[in-house]
């Protein structure tokens, strides 16, 4: 995958994007990073892309000839193109799993006050981290590459191990244990060391279940539920009641 991304500072991406799993995701070959700067496509002579809104107002505003200019001139035809903006939809980890299927992602980084309105023509997604404003659209679209790319087809090593994240099937994931056995007092489960795989994975969907219950309730309610899961929802119910007797 080719990941384009639109900024005023693309020198805040070196460090999070050449560290740990990306940058060796990035040696392989998985996938591309290209940063864009916005004053390399502007026309004026201090190379400036902002200006005073018109009506007024504070701030300034992203002038859309820089970021038209950009994209246009680097941004694959059969990719999508991706908006980072508070007023986008929620980001979560369906929509990462489809924009992990493209062949490429194009995002555009806003800053100052925020951007012509016309420059929201260019995307297929506007996209939001959260209900919250930040000083620019660089770390949100980090969060998005970090999260897209862990899923692309090697980037973990391990191809089972993006389908036990949180909300990768609806649900948190369930509690993880390791070495030692007994630490302060407490002690690992002793299906997880029984060697018996069925009850282990029963115990870790029943862990899964309980812990979106108690923590997100709000997942249960867009998941596919199959009729052992809520069985296993109903015992959890019984074990809470009783503990509360």
């Amino acid at each position: 995958m080719d990941i384009y991304v639109f900024t005023l500072f693309p020198e805040m991406f070196t460090g999070p994007m050449e560290t740990s799993i990306l940058k060796k995701a990035q040696d392989k070959g998985l996938f591309s990073l290209h940063l864009i700067n916005y004053r390399d496509y502007s026309l004026a002579k201090h190379k400036n892309v902002d200006d005073s809104p018109f009506g007024g107002g504070a701030g300034m505003v992203l002038k859309p000839e820089p970021i038209y200019n950009a994209v246009e001139d680097n941004c694959p035809l059969q990719g999508k193109v991706i908006l980072m903006s508070p007023q986008g939809q929620k980001f979560d980890q369906q929509l990462a799993c489809e924009l992990a299927k493209e062949e490429s992602l194009s995002i555009i980084c806003g800053h100052y006050e925020g951007f012509d309105e016309r420059i929201r023509n260019l995307a297929d997604y506007e996209v939001s981290i959260g209900d919250y404003v930040l000083t620019g659209g660089e770390l949100p679209a980090m969060v998005v590459i970090d999260a897209v790319s862990r899923l692309l087809p090697g980037v973990l090593g391990e191809e089972e191990s993006p389908l036990q994240d949180s909300f990768y099937n609806g649900l948190l994931e369930y509690p993880q244990y390791t070495r030692p056995r007994s630490f302060n007092g407490m002690e690992v489960p002793e299906v997880l060391i029984s060697g018996n795989h069925k009850q282990i994975a029963l115990w870790r969907r029943k862990e899964s279940l309980r812990r979106t219950r108690e923590r997100r309730p709000d997942l249960l309610e867009n998941t596919n539920l199959t009729i052992e899961d809520k069985n296993m929802l109903a015992e959890i119910e019984r074990e809470e009641l009783a503990k509360d007797e």
